[in-house]
């Protein structure tokens, strides 16, 4: 009956995509039980969710994206690059390991120790910076807990550093009271490790196996005698199509296209894994890098997992659910259920719902020659996302690449210390606000930005004086300048004299940080004269009262 509601809704939300009910996994054989209560494992249940209020608060967050993909410094994908023949990463690593066929991502991960790790500092350092939740890493799509893993040997406690790595974020996080999001990525190593399985085509070793091949019997005498690579690169499986073409599994994303679907087995594995891991951290926060829910729409295990989640914050919290899970490229239904997070990016108008943006000032995983070339994002840059994203209803969750052994580098800690100097002065525009009539003037509001898949589309602003952002907070305006006006005026058209989106008197313009400012308020909008003094090259806050 569960089975037949679940293809049921399927087919009313998605329609026809190519996946026959006999090949849907219904998960049946989990050991972790699905805590029972007010939420169902089906899309319409999970409708009941409302957003909690402490989250639409927050505003900003902050994220170690950080595992063993950080060691090499060489980027985000690393343990699928390095299997690409002649890619950067591919040569990086023949320079650094030698050759996949015998040193491969199993082998990064040993080599991974965190000796310098200090999530106390760390986190204290965040919350300096304005960050009102933290975020962890618990998985990435290379398959490799970072916890005490119940269900899975290739995890951090066993592997690697022999730290719990989790557990020592959560402890932080909650030690600074801030509230605590993991982000589980592991549902797409199935296809996302394919490139193991390759070999190279040219060269002294064409045709060797690289070692996503290789099966618990070939450890003996190696260092990791006794744990089976299968676990770890789940790739005793045909390949995907197109499996030739590395660039083809965005287009599987959604295990449509001709993506390799996994087994029953391992998408009830995975269920148990993140559902272990809800039960022993309890996140605040959740987030999926999957298009809705993991494994959907070929399982029900993201579906569980989901309704276990929310059953299981409701009853700590005596009825009152304070979770919150992060899905992307979701329908208007699933926008019911989950909060959309978009990638590096942001829709260009404001949102009837709580969203998310998730971003990074470099990439997702530590790169050398991101520090080395200058190419962090400033905390200008930041602020000025912050501001667009609160003004459209959202939140900004900010990734701060962390280094294979534990620690931020100068420069972003300096990026760091910009963004804390300005919410010391100008926070109260940010924390605790709504959007306002409307979320913002000027040429940059007016263009359109279309999203490109999951996001990616930020980078493309090009901001002046006149690209102002709105919020909102007990019946104060503040208006958001994103850059100083070269001869110290501010007209805000959206306040002219008549503006039906402020019918009220103005009486009062202050520049925060700064004294009262002076304004006359006409037909052509509010304008504003600054104070001679340009404190500095970062986006203005003027609290506008009636």
């Amino acid at each position: 009956m569960r089975n037949a509601l679940f293809i049921s809704l399927f087919i009313t939300m998605f329609g026809s995509t190519g996946f026959a009910q006999e090949n849907f996994h219904h998960i049946q054989n989990t050991k972790e039980p699905m805590q029972t209560g007010k939420f169902q494992p089906t899309w319409e249940s999970l409708k009941q969710y409302k957003v909690p209020e402490w989250y639409r608060n927050a505003k900003f967050g902050i994220w170690a994206h950080w595992g063993p993909q950080c060691q090499p410094e060489d980027g985000d994908w690393y343990g699928r690059g390095m299997y690409e023949e002649g890619s950067r990463q591919y040569k990086s690593h023949l320079e650094k390991y030698g050759h996949p066929s015998k040193s491969g991502f199993k082998d990064v991960i040993h080599e991974w120790k965190a000796e310098n790790w200090d999530p106390e500092k760390l986190v204290k350092l965040y919350k300096r910076a304005g960050a009102q939740y933290f975020f962890a890493m618990g998985n990435h799509h290379d398959n490799f807990d970072l916890w005490d893993s119940k269900y899975h040997n290739w995890n951090s406690t066993q592997i690697g550093p022999k730290k719990n790595i989790l557990d020592g974020w959560a402890k932080a996080a909650r030690h600074n009271g801030l509230p605590f999001g993991v982000s589980i990525h592991a549902s797409h190593a199935w296809t996302w490790y394919e490139t193991a399985q390759g070999a190279d085509k040219q060269g002294s070793l064409a045709g060797v196996p690289y070692d996503g091949k290789l099966t618990k019997e070939d450890g003996k005498g190696q260092w990791w005698d006794g744990l089976d690579p299968q676990e770890l690169y789940a790739q005793n499986h045909e390949l995907s199509s197109r499996n030739q073409n590395p660039g083809a599994i965005h287009s599987q994303w959604e295990w449509a296209d001709g993506a390799s679907v996994p087994s029953k087995e391992y998408c009830e594995k995975f269920y148990d894994r993140t559902v272990d891991m809800i039960n022993k951290y309890h996140p605040d926060l959740l987030y999926f890098d999957d298009t809705a829910l993991p494994l959907w729409p070929i399982s029900d295990a993201g579906l569980g997992i989901a309704a276990h989640y929310y059953n299981s914050n409701m009853k700590r919290n005596k009825g009152k659910l304070n979770a919150v899970i992060f899905g992307k490229i979701l329908t208007d239904e699933q926008k019911e259920c989950l909060v959309w997070d978009v990638e590096r990016g942001a829709p260009d108008k404001m949102q009837e719902k709580a969203w998310q943006t998730c971003s990074c000032i470099g990439d997702w995983h530590y790169n050398r020659s991101v520090y080395d070339n200058n190419r962090y994002k400033s905390a200008k840059t930041v602020i000025q996302m912050l501001a667009d994203i609160v003004s459209k209803n959202g939140n900004l969750l900010l990734n701060i690449p962390v280094r294979g052994d534990g620690t931020i580098d100068d420069k972003e800690v300096a990026v760091l210390e910009g963004i804390a100097g300005w919410m010391d002065i100008n926070k109260e525009s940010i924390f605790d606000t709504r959007p306002w009539t409307i979320f913002g003037e000027g040429p940059d509001a007016e263009k359109k930005n279309p999203m490109n898949a999951q996001g990616f589309n930020e980078g493309k602003n090009k901001y002046t004086a006149e690209d102002i952002r709105f919020t909102e907070k007990n019946g104060t305006l503040y208006a958001i300048v994103m850059e100083w006006p070269k001869d110290g005026k501010i007209v805000i058209k959206s306040l002219a004299a008549g503006s039906p989106n402020y019918e009220k008197e103005i009486k009062k313009v202050q520049l925060l940080g700064s004294r009262k400012a002076s304004f006359t308020r006409d037909n052509t909008g509010l304008i504003i004269t600054l104070p001679d003094l340009k404190p500095n090259n970062m986006p203005l806050v003027l609290k506008i009262n009636n």
